[in-house]
């Protein structure tokens, strides 16, 4: 049992209800409606005969249209009928005044409830009581034929009101059957078919396209995984076949590995390939952590600018041909993570090193608002603005041609691998801040990295 069926039963139920109720408050009023006219009609027979009589012209003539719908009796103060219309001359006293100006009743004139009225009138002889009575059959008979209209189409209606909620409902979750056998075809390796968009803006339009938007994100999701996994792939092809290289050539010659000069060059191309492979398994471990929100920063108070200069004392001692400017940076303490932090100096300086000419500057000031702003930026040929989002992007290098340091002194260090300014926006996001890279005063690119107010200092303001 689905919705459809649950909502025709809930349907019914409610229309039932409210018909029920309806009818019932219908039949009550139509009885009160009608009852008020015979009250009234009865009422005013017996005030006009008791006007006759306390006008001291005696005792009108009490004669009625229907002898079986009405009857009029005049008692005197001892309750004996002194006058009567002809069909209750002979009968006595039909109805008690002392019960009250109104009553209902059977009357042996034709078996039939009568609504009886008892108005007092002064006689000069003493007081009299006309009474008036009319049947109720009218009444009753209207009830009745109302009823039994209300019975026999209220059942009726209740099967059109389940018909048509059902072939109702059926009609909106139509489209339901077709996303639903849709999403059931759908697997991994055909994550790019999309369910069908029912017409219309109500919400199964909105579900469907919500399922279209979700199966999006997973194609995407999926498609950058098996990028990342070809690209990583790639990555680490190249110094396991140059490890691998060197290897078979040191086998293939031994008698070359005599040659000291020769061993130890052999050791460090070994070593430096190796450790090529280290820093790419870790960044792509760190950004699998990133993937998975596993990024925990260790928050402490640090000196963002001893983080700042330690990273240019680096650069100096490995690019000696640069010239690394530090003018522009100033005191700023924040709680971060300062592994992180390094990280993301780390990977700013060897970016601008690998682009720049001849000159690289950093730059660090606190901000009036109390973010904290950290720029790198180098005179090489800058990022073209149409690619300023994408550089941030895993395994994405503009130009392979700049992939290694140009300054002087020809080749200080290894191709990039595409990761270190996705890992940049990583820790920066896991701190809270934003990476943004723009034009710089040298000439070339300029990265900035904007941290967020430090808590505790807007909580001490």
């Amino acid at each position: 049992m689905g919705v459809r069926f649950w909502s025709t039963v809930a349907a019914v139920l409610v229309v039932a209800v409210g018909l029920i109720a309806g009818a019932v408050a219908l039949i009550t009023l139509l009885r009160t409606e009608l009852t008020d006219d015979v009250r009234q009609t009865v009422k005013t027979r017996a005030e006009q005969v008791a006007a006759v009589i306390e006008s001291g012209h005696g005792v009108p003539s009490l004669t009625v249209s229907e002898q079986n719908d009405q009857f009029v009796q005049v008692l005197d103060e001892h309750r004996d009928v002194i006058a009567a219309s002809p069909n209750a001359k002979d009968l006595p006293a039909l109805a008690d005044p002392r019960r009250g100006a109104e009553s209902t009743l059977t009357t042996p004139l034709d078996q039939d409830r009568f609504l009886v009225v008892a108005v007092t009138a002064e006689a000069p002889g003493g007081n009299r009581t006309v009474l008036v009575g009319q049947t109720l059959v009218a009444v009753d008979e209207a009830t009745r034929i109302v009823t039994r209209l209300l019975v026999t189409g209220l059942p009726l209606l209740m099967v059109v009101v389940a018909g048509a909620t059902w072939m109702a409902v059926g009609r909106a979750l139509s489209p339901v059957a077709a996303i639903s056998s849709e999403v059931e075809a759908i697997s991994a390796a055909e994550l790019h078919r999309r369910v069908p968009l029912p017409p219309g803006r109500d919400e199964i339009a909105r579900l469907a396209a919500t399922m279209n938007r979700m199966l999006d994100r997973l194609d995407r999701a999926q498609s950058a995984q098996r990028r990342f996994v070809s690209d990583a792939s790639h990555e680490l092809r190249s110094p396991v076949a140059s490890i691998r290289q060197h290897v078979e050539v040191a086998l293939a010659h031994p008698d070359r590995l005599t040659d000291r000069a020769t061993n130890e060059r052999l050791a460090r191309t070994v070593l430096g390939e190796d450790l090529r492979i280290q820093r790419l398994v870790d960044d792509l471990l760190l950004l699998a952590r990133a993937d998975e929100d596993a990024l925990r920063p260790r928050m402490r108070p640090v000196d963002l600018d001893d983080l700042v200069l330690d990273e240019v004392r680096r650069l100096r001692r490995e690019a000696p041909g640069l010239r690394i400017g530090t003018v522009g940076v100033s005191a700023a303490r924040r709680r971060v993570d300062p592994r992180g932090l390094s990280r993301v100096v780390r990977n700013l300086g060897d970016n601008a090193a690998r682009h720049a000419r001849t000159e690289v500057a950093f730059d660090l000031a606190e901000l009036p608002d109390g973010r904290v702003m950290l720029g790198v930026e180098d005179d090489g040929p800058g990022v073209p603005e149409a690619d300023r989002e994408r550089v941030f992007e895993r395994f994405v290098r503009l130009d392979e041609a700049r992939s290694r340091w140009t300054a002087e002194g020809g080749d200080a260090g290894a191709a990039g691998s595409g990761l270190g300014l996705a890992i940049v926006t990583e820790l920066v996001a896991a701190h809270g801040g934003t990476a943004t890279v723009t034009d710089g005063r040298l000439g070339g690119a300029r990265f900035e990295v904007v941290l967020p107010p430090d808590p505790a200092a807007r909580d001490r303001s």
